[in-house]
């Protein structure tokens, strides 16, 4: 994940920064086959959201997903899954009923009944990079078992890049050494094992289709054109958090990376710069059979 500027904790301040955003960005294609395979399905629909942080995942899916829902919030933050309640005490379904949810104030492990009980789709955004590959086949080995289909969207790919102002990749030796030690970074442990950083959304698609299930995917990248003032706030954050990471990975080159910094900083503010991160949304379906595709 794209981390905020204060380090490892995510803030309601830096998951609202980037809402928008991912809204735009996200596969609106993937969302609705998610809701025609739910729509399939009689009775009320059951929606897990791990690490639901603020809600925004919520606040995008209730509207576009067909109902009745209940949606079991998971986080282990209790002030963020707060403000994820408060939010979705107001939204309605698609055919615009009111949803029912519960919270559950938990970590992300086990993967257990508690977790994804009842559910009949379980959902995740921008949370994949943080895991690990154990923990990544214990939520497919979950899902298979229950039969439950699977959104997670907006997935780092491990890619980040500074676009000029005609959109075009600026090459750049000095981005090229900050990226490493940020992916770097992304793989250290984030309290589920060591991390998968930008391998996530390969590591996930595989592990699903060896359980026999349908994967869609779709290239869900961030795109911060030059001069666009809406995201400014939020390309100034990537460079700080970029830097941050590179130089808990790399404290002896602190001159190094602040240089690095105050030239990005410079450049988004004169205008002349624009950000790309790539991200990969997924979609996994049981097979009618359980036997793949």
């Amino acid at each position: 994940m794209n981390r905020p500027p204060s380090g490892e904790r995510f803030t309601a301040d830096w998951l609202a920064l980037r809402e928008a955003l991912d809204a735009r960005s996200r596969s609106h294609c993937l969302t609705g086959l998610a809701a025609t395979w739910l729509a399939a399905r009689p009775g009320q629909h059951g929606v897990v959201d791990l690490g639901c942080g603020s809600g925004s995942n919520l606040a995008f899916l209730a509207p576009r997903l067909p109902g009745p829902q209940h949606w079991r919030l998971v986080d282990h933050d209790t002030g963020l899954l707060a403000l994820a309640r408060q939010r979705g005490a107001r939204l309605r379904d698609g055919a615009g009923r009111r949803i029912t949810l519960e919270g559950r104030c938990r970590d992300l492990a086990p993967v257990d009944d508690g977790l994804l009980a009842g559910a009949d789709l379980v959902v995740a955004s921008a949370l994949l990079d943080l895991v690990s590959r154990r923990w990544a086949r214990a939520l497919v080995a979950a899902c298979a078992e229950r039969r439950q289909a699977l959104l997670v969207t907006l997935s780092v790919d491990g890619d980040w890049a500074f676009l000029d102002a005609a959109g075009e990749r600026l090459e750049d030796e000095e981005d090229a050494a900050v990226r490493d030690l940020f992916q770097a970074h992304q793989r250290r442990d984030k309290g589920l094992g060591t991390a998968l950083g930008g391998e996530a959304p390969m590591v996930l698609a595989d592990a699903m289709r060896e359980a026999g299930y349908r994967v869609e995917t779709a290239a869900t990248p961030w795109h911060l054109v030059v001069g666009d003032p809406a995201g400014g706030a939020l390309a100034e954050a990537l460079v700080d958090g970029w830097h941050a990471a590179a130089l808990v990975q790399s404290p002896s080159q602190a001159d190094r990376l602040a240089d690095w910094r105050e030239r990005r900083l410079a450049g988004l503010a004169a205008g002349k710069l624009g950000v790309m991160v790539g991200h990969r949304d997924l979609l996994a379906l049981p097979s009618p059979s359980g036997s793949g595709d």
